[in-house]
């Protein structure tokens, strides 16, 4: 890890030489000591990390998590810049950024099934190469407990216009709403990840 690093506008002029790349401001603003990552961390406190104030994405995508081991509260970040707090998350629970990923992307077709209930059972939403930003617009009011990703990665959200906690979904089956992360079943809005460099004005619109 290093202290001495350019600024942001600096950094994104240089040539990308890693998939992942993700540097950690201990300030607002990409001020202050910063740390840079090129993989996994469990702790950031042990690796040296006394708090997280910004964040610059260079390679990604990225989670995070409010707790070490990868547990807690995700936050999802995709290629660009964070600034502060508030530009990754407005769930506000916890202001704790303590453990960081690298997302592995490994497809360009995007195929998720959200259920009503846990084991796959109940009514169900299918979405396909899309965004969704309210479920309620599609006809589909009911709880989210269990589901299937077949293909892409994705970030469900708690309420509609991608807003409160985050849920990660890489490709697999999440039978329960724990699988996920989720402390209830509830999910009403999700989009793809990708990485912002193809798509730097972001990867979904909220639409009115």
């Amino acid at each position: 890890m290093s202290t001495d690093h350019p600024t942001p506008a600096a950094k994104q002029q240089q040539p990308a030489t890693a998939v992942f790349k993700l540097v950690i401001y201990e300030q607002e603003n990409f001020q202050g000591r910063c740390h840079e990552l090129t993989g996994a961390c469990s702790n950031l406190q042990e690796a040296g990390v006394d708090r997280v104030g910004s964040v610059l994405v260079q390679g990604g995508p990225w989670v995070g998590y409010e707790q070490a081991g990868c547990k807690g509260e995700q936050y999802v970040f995709e290629k660009g810049e964070y600034p502060r707090w508030d530009s990754w998350t407005n769930s506000r629970r916890s202001e704790s950024l303590v453990a960081l990923r690298p997302i592995k992307v490994d497809s360009q077709d995007h195929k998720i099934v959200l259920y009503e209930g846990p084991g796959f059972a109940g009514k169900k939403i299918e979405i396909v190469d899309d965004d969704v930003p309210s479920f309620h617009s599609y006809g589909y009011q009911e709880k989210v407990s269990s589901v299937r990703v077949q293909s892409g990665t994705w970030v469900g959200y708690q309420y509609p216009g991608y807003r409160g906690y985050q849920y990660l979904f890489e490709k697999g089956e999440y039978k329960e709403n724990a699988d996920f992360g989720a402390q209830s079943p509830q999910i009403q809005s999700v989009r793809r990840v990708r990485d912002m460099q193809w798509h730097p004005r972001g990867s979904f619109h909220v639409t009115k």
